[in-house]
């Protein structure tokens, strides 16, 4: 995945502060210490997710205090598109001395990491799109706002390669140079492989992407860890899914 040398594409999502206002304000509160956090309870398949996207790099901390341990520092753009950085927001906390804190899932190893940062140098978006990988039936599940609109066959990771399990995002959304493999898009998520700590020169990212010049029979378990669809598949998923989109894969 990380071999890719890929142009950007050229698109993110037109939805305004309001929007994430309202999905912030549907939250339920809770206190914490001295701390008090909002964090939402949210069903199997959320109607929408709030994002955040990035202004300048930041420390992600152990806990929502400026001298809590920082378990990782996340920058402000990523290695692929060099496009801004736009993270899931799993909760806010209010610290005792007023700051602003987000619980953000995590790029990279370990898997399914999160961690706080501080909500300076950040601007809130929302998407109503989710993705489910069913890894049991090789099957992809899209959703928007909270409704299940496309399910589409797929080859995943085969048994000596397996597909990570857990709770993802997409962390780039490149278009592939013609004919380069796994064209003619590719969603790059914030999972890596499990057993491949490096990948053609690259970390073992995990993508959703094209067969283009790979091949797979849909349905079947043959690839690296990725998960590749069919051409028509990628082409839709590609021109409506935003980085930041929640993705959760099922063990199988």
């Amino acid at each position: 995945m990380s071999a890719l040398r890929s142009r950007r594409l050229a698109r993110r999502s037109a939805i305004g502060v309001a929007a994430a206002a309202a999905c912030i304000a549907s939250l339920a509160s809770a206190t914490l210490g001295a701390t008090s956090v909002v964090a939402a309870v949210a069903p199997r398949v959320q109607a929408t997710q709030e994002l955040v996207v990035l202004m300048s790099a930041h420390g992600a901390h152990r806990a929502p205090e400026a001298g809590s341990a920082q378990v990782a520092l996340v920058a402000a753009s990523r290695p692929i598109t060099g496009e801004p950085t736009t993270l899931p927001v799993l909760a806010r906390a209010i610290a005792a001395d007023g700051g602003r804190w987000l619980l953000v899932l995590l790029p990279g190893r370990p898997n399914g990491a999160s961690g706080w940062i501080e909500e300076r140098s950040t601007s809130p978006l929302v998407t109503a799109w989710s993705i489910v990988v069913d890894l049991a039936t090789r099957r992809v599940r899209v959703y928007g706002e909270g409704r299940l609109v496309k399910v589409f066959a797929a080859v995943v990771g085969k048994p000596s390669t397996p597909t990570p399990t857990g709770d993802f995002f997409v962390e780039e959304s490149l278009q592939m140079q013609a004919g380069e493999p796994g064209g003619p898009f590719a969603l790059a998520l914030s999972a890596r492989s499990n057993v491949l700590q490096e990948f053609e020169g690259g970390p073992g990212q995990i993508a959703i992407h094209g067969r283009e010049n790979l091949g797979g029979a849909l349905g079947t378990a043959a690839s690296h860890g990725c998960i590749r669809l069919a051409t028509a598949s990628i082409d839709w998923l590609a021109s409506r899914v935003v980085p930041g989109t929640p993705v959760t894969i099922d063990a199988a």
